[in-house]
C-alpha cells in the first residue's frame, strides 16, 4: 500500500488537531511528538468498519487502501472501529482528541509503573510505553485474547515493550503494582476498588465513567480512596463484564413537584452540555442524547428496557415530544430542577471520591455531599 494516502492522513490528524486548540502542548508536549512517532496506522487491524446507516461495513486495507486511511485518519473526534461483534462495536482506535485529552490528563512521566485497562490495537499501550521510557513499565489487560495478541504483536514490531495480558480487567495486575498511574479505556459504572489498591498513594488514575466522560483521581496520602474531577467529555465503549441493566434511579429525586420551567427552556439547555452530564449523575437511567445534525437539533431519550422519546421544535418553537414512552421527557423534570436549584454547575464542577465501600459524584466540592436533592 503506497503510504501517501496514511502520510496525508496523519498529517491532517496533525494540522486539524493544531488548528482546533486540541494538542495538550503547554502540559504534555509529548503526547504529540508520541502520535507521530507511533502513528496510529501502525496499530490499526486491516480491516475497519463503517456505518452505513443501517449496520457496520468491512472495509479492507488491500482492497480499499484509501478509504481505509481515511476510516483511520478520520476527524479529532471520530474513532475507528475496529471489531465488530454480533453487529455491535466492540473494540476501537479512540478519537484521537480523547487519546491525547486523557493521556494529559494522567500526567505520565519517565519511569513510572503504569497500568492500562483495555488494551484494544495497542496504540495507547504504545504511547504509554513511548512516555515512561525503558525505565518505566507498561501492563495492559485485555478481556478479549485475540486482539491482545493482535496488539502484543503490534507493540513488538513496534520495538516497545509491554506486558500485555489477556484477562477481566475489573482484577487489575496486583502482581506487577503497586503502579504511579492507571487508565481505563473503556467506561464503567463503579471503579473497581483494586483498582485505586493498586495505585500508590499519590498516584493518579484516569477513568472513563457512564460513557459520557473520564474523571481524574488522585489517591489519598492513606490509600483509603481517591478523589478527583471530570476532565472531559466523550462516549466510550462500556465494560464488557459490566451488566447491561441501567442504573436504578436515585431515589432522592424521584418525586416530581410542580415546575414552571417550560419545554423550551428545558429543551434549550439540554442543548448545553452541562445540563447534559448533569442529568447523566441524576437520572443514569435514562440515556440523554443531543444530535445536532441532520434538518435541526433534537434530543433523544432512551430507558434500560429500550424504550424512546424524541424532543424536537416544532412549528411556532414549541416542542414536540414523540416516541413510544413520551413520558420520558417529564421525567427529566426533577433533574433539571436539581440542576437549577444547585446553580446550574458546570460539568467541570463535578468531581468523584472513591472508597472501598461507596462512590460519590459531587458538584462544587466533596463536602457538598452526592449529588442528589
Amino acid at each position: 500500500m503506497s503510504g501517501s494516502a496514511l502520510e496525508s492522513g496523519l498529517d491532517r490528524m496533525d494540522e486539524t488537531m493544531e488548528k482546533q486548540g486540541l494538542w495538550p502542548d503547554a502540559d504534555s508536549p509529548w503526547v504529540r511528538r508520541a502520535m507521530t512517532e507511533l502513528p496510529r496506522h501502525r496499530f490499526a487491524p486491516e480491516i475497519v468498519w463503517f456505518w452505513d446507516g443501517h449496520g457496520w461495513v468491512p472495509v479492507d486495507r488491500t482492497a480499499q487502501p484509501g478509504r481505509w486511511a481515511d476510516l483511520v485518519y478520520p476527524g479529532p473526534e471520530e474513532s475507528t472501529v475496529t471489531q465488530v461483534t454480533g453487529g455491535l462495536a466492540t473494540s476501537s482506535l479512540s478519537c484521537v482528541s480523547v487519546v491525547a485529552d486523557m493521556l494529559d490528563s494522567l500526567v505520565v512521566e519517565p519511569g513510572h509503573r503504569v497500568l492500562e485497562l483495555g488494551t484494544g490495537a495497542g496504540w495507547n499501550a504504545a504511547l504509554l510505553a513511548h512516555r515512561a521510557g525503558l525505565g518505566g513499565r507498561v501492563v495492559s489487560a485485555e478481556a478479549d485474547a485475540g486482539l491482545a495478541e493482535a496488539a502484543a504483536r503490534r507493540l513488538e514490531q513496534a520495538g516497545l515493550h509491554v506486558d500485555v495480558r489477556t484477562g477481566d480487567g475489573s482484577a487489575g495486575a496486583p502482581d506487577a503494582g503497586p503502579y504511579d498511574r492507571l487508565i481505563a479505556t473503556y467506561a464503567v459504572e463503579t471503579v473497581p476498588w483494586p483498582w485505586i489498591e493498586q495505585v500508590r498513594p499519590g498516584g493518579r488514575l484516569v477513568v472513563p465513567w457512564g460513557r459520557m466522560g473520564h474523571f481524574a483521581l488522585t489517591v489519598a496520602d492513606d490509600g483509603q480512596s481517591a478523589t478527583g474531577w471530570l476532565q472531559g467529555l466523550a462516549l466510550f465503549m462500556e465494560d464488557r463484564n459490566a451488566r447491561k441493566a441501567a442504573p436504578a434511579p436515585p431515589a432522592a429525586i424521584l418525586d416530581d413537584a410542580n415546575d414552571a420551567a417550560t419545554d423550551e427552556e428545558l429543551f434549550a439547555d439540554l442543548l448545553d452540555g452541562h445540563l447534559l452530564f448533569a442529568l447523566r449523575v441524576s437520572h443514569p437511567h435514562i440515556v440523554v442524547t443531543v444530535d445536532r445534525n441532520g434538518a435541526g437539533p433534537h434530543v433523544e431519550l432512551r430507558d434500560s428496557a429500550g424504550r424512546s422519546a424524541r424532543a424536537e421544535p416544532a412549528h411556532g418553537g414549541l416542542i414536540c415530544v414523540s416516541g413510544d414512552r413520551p413520558g420520558l421527557w417529564d421525567a427529566l423534570r426533577p433533574g433539571y430542577r436539581l440542576w437549577r436549584e444547585r446553580g446550574r454547575p458546570l460539568q467541570w464542577d463535578f468531581g468523584m471520591t472513591v472508597t472501598e465501600h461507596t462512590q460519590t459524584v459531587w458538584a462544587g466540592s466533596p463536602d457538598h455531599g452526592p449529588y442528589t436533592g
